[in-house]
């Protein structure tokens, strides 16, 4: 086996969950935390108070793009589609109903410049509109209404060059956990071999807080949901390996995009504390200056297009079926390999590349050299 395709064994298709209702979060309960915010842009630096009084504001529902619902203006930047930014606050008031004893706020995505308060409280910050972040809320909670205040500053909207929206555009999600839990984006794979008769992976599994008596289990499960690997650690510490042997594994493909699903559970005296599940997709990636590019063994010429993280009328708060919609038609008429264009995407996005059987060419960036807003 070459360098090259040795190398690519590490390249496997990853998320952190397998389901539809699930967040990118590897560990406790999330729910999503989208319906019942009040949204303002006319609102100031006292919004972030408990006591501000914000009944005149607009009641919607997240994901939410501003910008798209704003009016066109010939004297705005033709890279914003002639709409406006500005900045914009949201505020919303909730209970904690579950006894858990860590509670987290995670954003898939805020365009941009972001600050998060809980009941007057900075959670933290964050310049950048595509990542998703996550703060823990447990010292600010109080036992009876608490108030999320989020404000978003695009301001400065003619900074990149194409449509980015404005706004808390991507889900939202409420995650309860207990003291000892996996850690975020704590579990990780590598796969070390892969043939027709077997594969080996190597499976990396962090834990906050783990103390004593917990067990780790590592199980892999086929398409129909029957354990084709598994091992348990019994003494758990922060970071933790395990290897696992799959006999004649099925690969992932572009016409079969077999999924495996890798259920990763936290015990403390065999009562379940915490869990996640990893799709996990085996294929091997080769690459050749001679032969171009081959997808387990076969050559073939990638067919990409460039995506970006609109849709449209309908701005950056894009629905999964839309997605899911977009990328069949793509893939009809020939299309087999994306390109994230320019930044990091929604993590349904990739979901639905892994469940449909499309390559993807990842960006972090756009102009590394150069500042924006020129």
């Amino acid at each position: 086996m070459g360098k090259n395709k040795i190398l690519a064994l590490s390249l496997l298709t990853m998320s952190l969950t397998a389901t539809d209702m699930a967040a990118q979060v590897s560990f406790g309960n999330a729910s999503k935390f989208n319906d019942g915010w009040k949204f303002s842009l006319r609102g100031d630096s006292t919004a972030i108070a408990p006591e501000y009084n914000d009944k005149s504001w607009r009641i919607l529902n997240l994901p939410h793009d501003w910008s798209v619902e704003g009016l066109y203006s010939p004297t705005l930047a033709s890279c914003t589609a002639y709409l406006p930014g500005g900045i914009g606050w949201y505020r919303k008031t909730f209970t904690v109903s579950d006894t858990c004893s860590k509670h987290y706020i995670y954003f898939e995505g805020v365009y941009n410049r972001s600050e998060v308060y809980l009941n007057g409280h900075l959670l933290g910050k964050r310049p950048n509109g595509y990542v998703s972040f996550m703060y823990d809320m447990t010292p600010y909670l109080t036992d009876g209404e608490n108030v999320l205040s989020v404000k978003v500053d695009h301001s400065k909207y003619a900074d990149s060059r194409w449509y980015t929206g404005s706004g808390i555009y991507r889900d939202v999600w409420m995650v309860s956990a207990g003291d000892s839990h996996i850690a975020q984006w704590g579990v990780g794979y590598n796969v070390k071999k892969l043939d027709s008769r077997r594969a080996v992976m190597d499976v990396d599994v962090a834990v906050e807080n783990p103390g004593k008596n917990k067990t780790l289990h590592v199980a892999l499960l086929d398409a129909d949901h029957k354990i084709v690997a598994e091992k348990s650690i019994k003494s758990v510490s922060e970071k933790n390996s395990v290897t696992l042997n799959i006999s004649k594994p099925h690969r992932w493909g572009l016409e079969n995009p077999y999924l495996y699903s890798m259920k990763v559970t936290l015990k403390d005296n065999n009562e379940v504390i915490d869990g996640t599940t990893v799709p996990v997709g085996f294929r091997t990636l080769e690459f050749s200056p001679d032969k171009g590019f081959a997808l387990n063994g076969k050559w073939m010429k990638v067919k990409g297009v460039c995506l970006h993280h609109d849709a449209g009328v309908l701005g950056a708060a894009v629905p999964e079926a839309v997605w899911k919609r977009r990328l069949q038609n793509l893939k009809e008429i020939g299309v087999n390999a994306i390109r994230m264009s320019h930044n990091p995407q929604a993590p349904v996005l990739y979901d639905l590349c892994d469940r449909l059987g499309l390559l993807v060419m990842d960006e972090a960036s756009d102009e590394w050299e150069f500042p924006k807003r020129k």
